[in-house]
């Protein structure tokens, strides 16, 4: 069991992690199951993989749980979901705050009801001051929806001569992006075998890790994330520079 790997089994461990969770339906299919009860099996992958975070004491793991493009889906699919959600938030609230977890939620919240927008915000405000892993909710994101977004309230900065044209930079770009105060993924998990990105966080997954796996997202536990634990501690990061000049810097 993973409970026998700990912190120190590993040379180096990632301090934010960002999850696709994807196979929720085929799995479901597999088990000629509605594909909601796919989506509520992903529920307790979430928080075996919550728990082996705090174990591990990883600072940040972000999950992608709505996808600005998931509003394609079958309307009934994507009412199933919002209220899976909601349901979610308030059976999850206390249990986050008693585990010392911050939640944010990152995303275009205009197209989530009044119920929703109330409970996310209800749970954020409550877990605000937390200190633990900071658990970040990818819901109606898109990576090229968080740039977008940027880009207009720079243009809009500009405008209100906050800042000048010329001062606009990779650094000051990064500034206006979702989790601008956290550090970006140094290790991305996609589940079910597909090899996308998807836009999800793109910008910040510049220098990130990718590790793919072909198991569906339900049965995805906390030995699956070991195993991604391990991948990433043989990963030689480089950021630009050349394997010497990473080892003289070591």
């Amino acid at each position: 069991m993973s409970s026998h790997s700990k912190q120190s089994d590993f040379q180096i461990l990632p301090r934010h992690i960002a999850i696709i969770m994807d196979g929720n339906g085929r799995w479901a299919k597999k088990k000629f199951l509605p594909r909601l009860a796919g989506h509520k099996a992903g529920i307790q992958s979430v928080q075996q993989t919550v728990k082996r975070c705090i174990e591990m004491k990883i600072e940040v793991l972000t999950l992608f749980a709505f996808s600005s493009e998931n509003w394609k889906r079958p309307e009934e699919e994507v009412s199933h979901l919002m209220h899976l959600f909601i349901t979610a938030l308030k059976n999850e609230a206390n249990k986050l705050h008693e585990q010392n977890i911050q939640l944010r939620v990152i995303g275009d919240r205009s197209r989530f009801d009044e119920k929703l927008t109330q409970q996310i915000e209800v749970v954020e405000n409550l877990t605000a001051n937390n200190t633990g892993l900071k658990l970040l909710l990818a819901t109606n994101y898109g990576g090229q929806w968080d740039i977008t977004q940027a880009v207009q309230r720079i243009a809009c900065d500009i405008e209100k001569g906050v800042i000048s044209s010329e001062a606009v930079t990779a650094e000051q770009i990064q500034k206006y992006l979702s989790f601008a105060d956290l550090p970006d993924p140094d290790l991305f998990i996609r589940t079910s075998g597909e090899q996308r990105i998807s836009n999800f966080i793109l910008w910040q997954l510049a220098y990130t890790e990718l590790y793919f796996t072909d198991v569906l997202w339900p049965d995805f536990n906390a030995d699956e994330l070991d195993k991604a634990f391990a991948f990433f501690a043989k990963r030689e990061r480089r950021f630009g520079f050349t394997s010497e000049q990473i080892t003289q810097v070591k």
